[in-house]
This record gives structure tokens, C-alpha cells and sequence, in this order.
């Protein structure tokens, strides 16, 4: 699909918030050719910071950052500018997380990898009607893969407390997390 700027309205103001860098920058440069005027943060103070001095109309924020969560920039975003469209961009997706994004004001919630036409689509969808769904989603068994991942990272990396929350046998556990991730 050919890249062509799209009709934003009057304010084209976009806040991208991650704090994976070369994502960060080819994400950057993939909506400013969709004709968005992109700011960019690497963390949550920076994207407090820009989020209450030019709230912006539209966003797409990283739910976890290395100094903090991104619904907090969400929150702020929310507050100073109650229409503004805001996608949440993750690679842990989990419905309780979905769940609160939405809660808090989120437009959308889409996991990573999200390519650029994903997220324009999420940003753009009008009233309450849904994005397309995206053209690569993430297979089942990647899907598992993550939340195993996401309750592994919780639990403190324990194998036997993430293995009682999952239902699951330990070595079980222990062969699944000794794999390579699913595509």
C-alpha cells in the first residue's frame, strides 16, 4: 500500500512515545510521510512533559518504558485534551492491560509488531466504529508465548510461583521458557 498523506483535519500534532529508539525513529518518519507533525519521547517524564505543555491530537504511547508506564502519559493526554485520539502499543497484550488502557482513555490498544499502517488505521478509525484488523497478527501460539512471558516477568522471573499462577508444571514451564519465541 503506497504511503499518502491523509486527510488529519486542522491539527496533524502526533506525540509517539516508546523508548525503543530505532523503532521510535522509523515509526517517526513513517507517519510524517501520512502527513502527521510528530513529536517523540523516550520516556514517561518526556512524554509528560510534552503531553501538558502541547497536548496533542493525536498519540501513540508504549505501555511499558523503563521509568514508568505509558498510561500515565495517557492520563495526562486525557486531561488536557479529552478528544485527542490515543493508541497504546505494546509487545506484552493482555487482555487486563487492554482492559485498563481503555479504562483510561485510550482510543485503541494494538500489540506490537504494529506496522505503521496498523496504527494509522487504529488512530483514524471513526466514532465507534473499529479499524480493519491488521494484515500480520501475532499467531496463537505467539500470543501464549507473550502472557507466559508477561505473568514470568511479574512473578520476578520465579519459574515455581509463575508456574502455581499459570496452572501449569514446572518443567513444563522451564522447557517453554528455555525456547526461542513463537512467530
Amino acid at each position: 500500500m503506497p504511503e499518502t498523506t491523509l486527510d488529519l483535519g486542522a491539527d496533524k500534532s502526533l506525540l509517539l512515545l516508546d523508548d525503543d529508539e530505532p523503532f521510535l525513529r522509523r515509526l517517526a518518519k513513517a507517519m510524517e510521510k501520512r502527513g502527521f507533525e510528530v513529536e517523540t519521547a523516550g520516556s514517561v517524564a518526556e512524554g509528560r512533559a510534552i503531553a501538558t505543555a502541547r497536548p496533542p491530537a493525536y498519540a501513540v504511547c508504549d505501555l511499558r518504558l523503563e521509568d514508568g508506564n505509558g498510561l500515565d502519559v495517557v492520563e495526562v493526554i486525557r486531561a488536557k485534551r479529552p478528544e485527542a485520539r490515543i493508541v497504546v502499543l505494546t509487545g506484552y497484550g493482555a487482555i487486563a492491560t487492554a482492559v485498563a488502557a481503555v479504562k483510561i482513555g485510550a482510543t485503541d490498544y494494538l500489540s506490537k509488531p504494529a506496522d505503521a499502517n496498523d496504527i494509522t488505521n487504529a488512530l483514524l478509525a471513526s466514532g465507534d466504529s473499529l479499524p480493519p484488523p491488521p494484515e500480520n497478527p501475532m499467531s496463537a501460539d505467539r500470543v501464549r508465548w507473550e502472557h507466559i512471558q508477561r505473568v514470568y516477568e511479574l512473578c520476578d522471573r520465579n519459574v515455581s510461583e509463575t508456574a502455581r499462577r499459570l496452572n501449569m508444571h514446572r518443567r513444563t514451564l522451564q522447557r517453554i521458557l528455555a525456547k526461542r519465541s513463537p512467530r
